[in-house]
């Protein structure tokens, strides 16, 4: 396993507290993905896509798997606003990584960090993978560190004045 450090790179996805599902069923693994700016992280990117080819020439034998089977994604050949010149590297684990505030003391689901669009420090692992499920390239997640503040992806909240349209509880029209 190769392991690689991420330093300042955006959240998504995160199931860092509980394990992910997917199509309503428990996948059994945490999970994360990281984005990598193509500017910022050029030094970054082109280590891990070295780091890729060593796992392809020594676990899966020199045999490419092809990128759709790669862990680290180029984001201009997604549809997502916020991959565009980016690179994405999903990771995940059968057991709960390390994750930590910027003074590394254990974070909770209660501390409501880190979240998806906020800025971590990650520490992955790659690894090669030949079995009856087909050749890829993953990443482990070995542990996320919080360390600032992001605009948090998703559909935007609501202020409790958006119930107003409701009028009040001394309404006459209510039906109980």
């Amino acid at each position: 396993m190769s392991k690689i450090n991420l330093p300042n790179v955006r959240l998504s996805f995160p199931s860092l507290f509980a394990t992910s599902s997917f199509g309503g069923e428990d996948t059994g693994k945490y999970e994360a993905t990281f984005i990598l700016d193509k500017e910022d992280h050029e030094d970054l990117i082109k280590k891990i896509q070295a780091a890729i080819k060593g796992v392809i020439k020594e676990t899966l034998k020199g045999k490419h798997p092809g990128e759709d089977r790669l862990c680290l994604k180029d984001g201009d050949e997604s549809e997502r606003e916020e991959l565009q010149g980016c690179y994405s590297i999903k990771a995940s684990s059968k057991k709960r990584p390390m994750v930590i505030d910027r003074d590394k003391t254990p974070l909770t689901f209660e501390d409501e960090r880190p979240y998806a669009g906020s800025y971590v420090n990650a520490i992955i692992s790659l690894w090669g993978q030949s079995n009856s499920w087909g050749k890829r390239v993953n990443a482990n997640l070995d542990g996320v560190q919080f360390c600032a503040h992001g605009e948090p992806f998703g559909a935007p909240g609501i202020e409790a004045d958006a119930f107003d349209a409701f009028g009040s509880d001394d309404d006459e029209d209510t039906p109980f």
